[in-house]
Order: C-alpha cells, then sequence, then structure tokens
C-alpha cells in the first residue's frame, strides 16, 4: 500500500561508501520513488563514488563529500564541511534516509532538521548518541542473514509501505552509448563480444593471471570476441598486461579498455554484452544490474552480503575447491590468491553454457 501521508515532498538519502555499495541502494531510491512519485530525491555519497547514481532519473540532485577535503587543512576543511551542512538544511527535507554508519552521516541527519529520521540499528552505533540523531533506529539482528540489498531496504520498515522493489538498476547515457559504438566500430570489432574483468582493487579477490589467460585464449578459439577490463590503477593495468602475454599472438578480435572507461561507460559495454565473467568487484554487481549472464569468481568474501543480486548466470565459489580463509580474518592488502583454487574447466564449462 502508498502511505495516505502524501506530506513527503522532498528526501534525502546518504550512504558513504565505495562504488559497489552505491549500487546496492538504488532498491531503496526506486521504492521510494514508487510511493512518493511527487517527491524530489536527493543523495548524499562521496564524489568519487558519483558515477555510479548521475545518470539516474529517479534522483533529483547530487550532493557529496569529497574526501580530499581533509587534505586542504583544517579551516578549509571547516568551510568546505559548513557549506554542505547549509545548503542540505536549506532542502527542508521531510525524511532523510541514512543507510550510512559513519558519526558523520549521523550529524548530518540531525541537522537536516527533517521531522523523520530513519537510521539503521549497526552494532557498533547503540547508544544514546546515534538514537539522537535519528527518529527511527531499524533493528539489524537479521541482518547476517540477509544480502546487502536487503539489509538497505529494512531501513524502510517504519514506512509501512508495500510492495518493496527489489531490482538493483545501473544507469548510462546516450553519448556512453554513442561512445561504445564508436570505440568497437574503431577497433573493427564485432558487436556481440564477452567482457572479462580479471582485476579488483583487492588483490586477493583476484584470480591466477595465467588461468584467466587460458579462459581467455580457449573462449578466442571458440570464435568468441573478448574485451578486457580493469581499473585505471597501475597495478590492474599490469594485470592485464601480463594477462595479454600469456595469450596467442594473435590477438584479433580480443580487445583490451583496460583504464580506458568511466564507469557509466563500462556499464555500456557490459549491457550490450553476450556474457561477463569476472572476479567479486563493482563491475560484477553491475551485469548483475544490468541482466547480462555474468560468470562471478568468488573467494573469502561474504557471498551472503556481496553474491550478485538477481544475476543471471552462476558463482564459481573457491571454497568449493579447497579450504580458505573466513573472510573477517583476511588482510586486505595480503599477496595470496585465494581464487586460485578454481580450475579453469569450471569457469570455461560455465561460459560456454551462456554463450552455447
Amino acid at each position: 500500500m502508498t502511505p495516505k501521508n502524501n506530506k513527503i515532498k522532498r528526501i534525502l538519502v546518504i550512504k558513504l561508501q565505495h562504488h559497489g555499495d552505491m549500487l546496492l541502494i538504488t532498491p531503496v531510491i526506486s521504492t521510494l520513488t514508487h510511493h512518493y512519485p511527487n517527491a524530489e530525491i536527493d543523495v548524499l555519497l562521496y564524489q568519487e563514488t558519483s558515477p555510479m547514481l548521475v545518470n539516474s532519473t529517479k534522483i533529483s540532485r547530487i550532493f557529496s563529500i569529497d574526501r580530499k577535503w581533509k587534505q586542504l587543512g583544517t579551516k578549509e576543511k571547516l568551510r568546505h564541511e559548513w557549506a554542505l551542512l547549509k545548503a542540505l538544511r536549506q532542502q527542508h527535507y521531510d525524511l532523510v534516509v541514512n543507510l550510512a554508519d559513519q558519526w558523520r552521516s549521523a550529524f548530518i541527519t540531525r541537522f537536516t532538521g527533517a521531522p523523520r529520521r530513519l537510521g539503521l540499528d549497526f552494532p557498533k552505533r547503540q547508544n544514546w548518541k546515534w538514537r539522537f540523531c535519528h527518529t527511527d533506529v531499524i533493528p539489524t539482528d537479521d541482518h547476517d542473514s540477509l544480502h546487502t540489498v536487503e539489509q538497505n531496504l529494512s531501513i524502510l520498515k517504519p514506512l509501512k509501505i508495500n510492495p518493496i522493489i527489489t531490482k538493483v538498476t545501473m544507469n548510462y547515457s546516450d553519448n556512453d552509448l554513442q561512445w561504445i559504438k564508436e570505440t568497437l566500430s574503431e577497433h573493427e570489432f564485432p558487436e556481440r563480444y564477452v567482457v572479462i574483468q580479471p582485476t579488483s582493487r583487492w588483490f586477493f579477490k583476484c584470480w591466477d593471471e595465467k588461468k584467466m589467460a587460458e579462459v581467455i585464449t580457449t573462449l578466442h578459439k571458440d570464435g568468441q570476441s573478448i574485451i578486457i577490463t580493469s581499473g585505471p590503477d597501475q597495478k590492474e593495468l599490469e594485470m592485464v598486461t601480463t594477462i595479454l602475454s600469456y595469450c596467442p599472438d594473435d590477438k584479433k578480435n580480443i580487445l583490451s579498455l583496460a583504464g580506458k572507461l568511466t564507469l557509466p561507460k563500462l556499464a555500456t559495454l557490459i549491457d550490450h554484452a553476450k556474457l561477463f565473467i569476472g572476479v567479486d568487484s563493482v563491475p560484477m554487481h553491475m551485469a548483475a544490474a544490468l541482466e547480462t549472464p555474468c560468470i562471478a569468481l568468488f573467494g573469502p568474501s561474504k557471498l551472503t552480503f556481496w553474491r550478485p543480486w538477481q544475476a543471471v548466470g552462476e558463482v564459481i565459489w573457491a571454497g568449493d575447491y579447497g579450504n580458505i580463509p573466513h573472510p573477517d580474518d583476511i588482510k586486505t592488502y595480503t599477496n595470496e590468491r585465494y581464487l586460485d583454487l578454481i580450475p579453469t574447466d569450471a569457469v570455461i564449462s560455465a561460459a560456454r553454457k551462456y554463450i552455447s
């Protein structure tokens, strides 16, 4: 049901986290849009994650925090912070949905002056100060058994709205689509292709370069056209270079766009692919959102929280092939490659199933 209270005209959603986290709040935004169709919905996020939401037609305005402010010195940082706080207060929000767990987000929520302010009852925030900043604090007792999408949506319980929209969405512009078409034409590349993203900013989530090269080589021999992507980080680019060095000398219909794509352009590329193969990373979540068939390689990540949501395809988990550490025991900057337990045959056979 839709609430009879039509007084909610302006809504702010807050999430201060990584790129993939931003994608997984889109069901919250879609649900709010559905039930408050006349409301304007704004989002507050970290500036570098704005490409995940910038093309959404459901968002009126994006406010951002630049993490580089802290490098400017105390006076300049406070000037930026105060300008943001004033801008948010001037919006006169009726509802703030604070999905973040930082004290900063709680203070901002309170400062907006919104009459309704929702926050999650995070275990590390169970005290009077957190409750003081929110009018409603929603229990998180069952979050250990819920996907991140479901955890996010649980914050809407006090609004008593139904239905809840669970679909994750990723948008891109017509200019992004035109750029991809021109790039493929420039390289005389087929319109149907497989996208492979072998990298993550966390290298413990990556697979062995030789194994990835074997998958690329085998699919290439099958007649598939392959596009390899990665982030712009130097280590990721070096990893792609290493993988390509293990591939055949004849690289016709093997194209690297590593480090050359904005996130919306990458989404466009994935949306028009016949298959996506990748590790636990933002592009994997994009593929799931865009309903591109997806082969996702997982190691010691919490599958319950982070598996591709409503994906077409399958997850190949290293834990099915040997012992891997519990996710809470991982040191994120380790050089260990826990995915290396996954055999190439498992990935190749899964890929062939979805592109046959």
